[in-house]
């Protein structure tokens, strides 16, 4: 179509990776003929942009740059293409079981299955058994409509009964098919069915029992796409560890030498997510701060310190700026100690408890080389965390002794205190020299994506998790335009 304001309708389908700095570039030729040899075509311009900023701005427009001074503009948005987001929630009880144990009664619990093209089942859930009963009660259960029948709402859906044995050797008890169309229809009743039962008793056997369906709800299941292109903004605070167990910014060895060839370990990790982070955060300023340092002029040792030196506006624009303010730092503070988290973790939880209705999420990037020397006011303050909507996520750095980390992470065992459990898992700990060891052919830039890609790849399971619990709906997603693609004003 001969236009100076195209509608390009063909929709490109990515995949999208929150951890990943995923860059793409746009060029719009004036199409004169049928070859698909490019420069038989008349360019009018390009543009460059990452896919997380069109996901975050949910319609990006920017100029092309191209041979005239003003070549145009294109304009870009993104959409998930994500189906069966649902999850249903289930209430199963049972009446007249089959007594399996010789001493008691049965200790009953259920398998779900769901049927593939092939005709086998696969199991997709498994309740827990209750001891000695007849009669069980299973606890309230989730699982996504994706996992029970791939969003088919007619695909059968087998379910077994069995009596639990603690040497593994689980007895049927009965089994039914159903559907996730039948299930929805709330007060409905299944009998449980033996088959080998049914063949030894004839028709003397009428069933193993009846499984009852007390509750059934049906709730959308929200992305972390979904809040974002919702407009939540994302607020990523830097925090740099100036203890002197880092080494003498001057010596060769120190993790903070200023290498004029290539970044140290600080660096890399801020360029490493600070690059990602800043494409989702609208006015692209951040908060960097340090901890563990001596301040001019009277050497007060300070855990919460702004790193551009000023008093009151800790803000640094873009990537560039933290890296000014890192540097701008090393040569004005003195480095001391001890390694104190809690402050730093206590300031960027004041601002997540002001901001807690969705529309903001923050992220606290900490890179330490020391062994943390405030863990019980760490652990406060991380609890405290958990019920706001703030992910934390810790960098170490040379070759310390990292293994207070690992309990802040929180993979194994909830951090605690007091008796009080966090609420989410909210830590993410990376040591930096096990991600961006030297590979063959790596270069700065791999490097600091494979660290990036670690460090970050929790962060929406986090932030979706607090959405959740909270009950937060993403917002209408932002005004955009019908296609996918546009060309606004291309030269003639």
């Amino acid at each position: 179509m001969d236009t100076l304001n195209p509608d390009f309708v063909k929709k490109i389908m990515l995949e999208y990776y929150f951890e990943e700095r995923q860059m793409l570039r746009f060029d719009v030729y004036d199409i004169d003929s049928q070859s698909a040899d490019l420069s038989k075509h008349d360019f009018l311009g390009t543009m460059e942009c990452s896919l997380g900023e069109i996901v975050s701005a949910g319609r990006l427009k920017r100029a092309l740059k191209g041979p005239k001074a003003n070549s145009g503009s294109i304009v870009v948005s993104a959409e998930e293409l994500s189906s069966c987001k649902e999850e249903v929630h289930m209430t199963l009880r049972g009446e007249g079981l089959d007594k399996k144990d010789f001493f008691g009664k049965s200790d009953p619990f259920l398998v779900f299955y769901k049927a593939n093209e092939d005709g086998l089942y696969t199991i997709t859930y498994k309740t827990e058994f209750i001891k000695n009963t007849l009669s069980p009660k299973w606890r309230p259960f989730t699982v996504p409509v994706r996992t029970l029948c791939n969003g088919d709402l007619d695909r059968s859906i087998k379910v077994e009964c069995y009596d639990w044995n603690s040497n593994g050797s689980h007895e049927i008890i009965g089994s039914f098919l159903t559907n996730l169309r039948e299930l929805s229809q709330r007060g409905c009743s299944f009998e449980l069915i033996n088959e080998q039962r049914k063949l030894k008793k004839g028709k003397k056997y009428k069933n193993s029992g009846t499984i009852f369906l007390d509750d059934y709800k049906s709730v959308p299941v929200y992305s972390f796409i979904d809040y974002i292109t919702g407009g939540c903004q994302l607020h990523a605070t830097m925090a740099v560890d100036f203890t002197a167990s880092n080494g003498n910014p001057m010596d060769p060895k120190s993790l903070h030498f200023n290498n004029p060839s290539y970044p140290n370990q600080y660096e890399t990790a801020i360029r490493s997510v600070g690059e990602i982070i800043q494409d989702y955060d609208s006015d692209k300023l951040f908060p960097a701060l340090g901890f563990g340092a001596r301040l001019p002029p009277d050497g007060r040792v300070s855990h919460e310190f702004f790193l551009n030196g000023h008093t009151d506006n800790p803000y640094c624009e873009g990537v560039e700026g933290i890296l000014s303010a890192y540097k701008h730092s090393l040569n004005t503070v003195q480095l001391y100690g001890p390694t104190n988290f809690a402050p730093i973790i206590n300031h960027v939880a004041r601002f997540a408890m002001e901001r807690r209705g969705g529309t903001d999420y923050f992220i606290l990037l900490i890179i330490t080389d020391g062994i943390i020397t405030d863990m019980p006011q760490t652990k406060a303050a991380i609890v405290n965390a958990a019920r706001l909507p703030m992910s934390i996520i810790i960098i170490g750095v040379g070759n310390a002794d990292f293994a207070d980390m690992d309990i802040l992470d929180g993979d194994d065992v909830r951090v605690s205190h007091n008796g009080v459990e966090a609420e989410r898992d909210i830590v993410q700990f990376v040591p930096f020299l096990e991600f961006t060891a030297k590979r063959p052919g790596d270069t700065l830039i791999s490097t600091q994506a494979r660290l990036a890609k670690e460090v970050l790849a929790e962060i929406p399971e986090q932030f979706t998790s607090y959405m959740k619990a909270r009950g937060i709906k993403p917002r209408p997603p932002l005004e955009r335009g019908s296609s996918l693609a546009s060309g606004v004003g291309l030269p003639s």
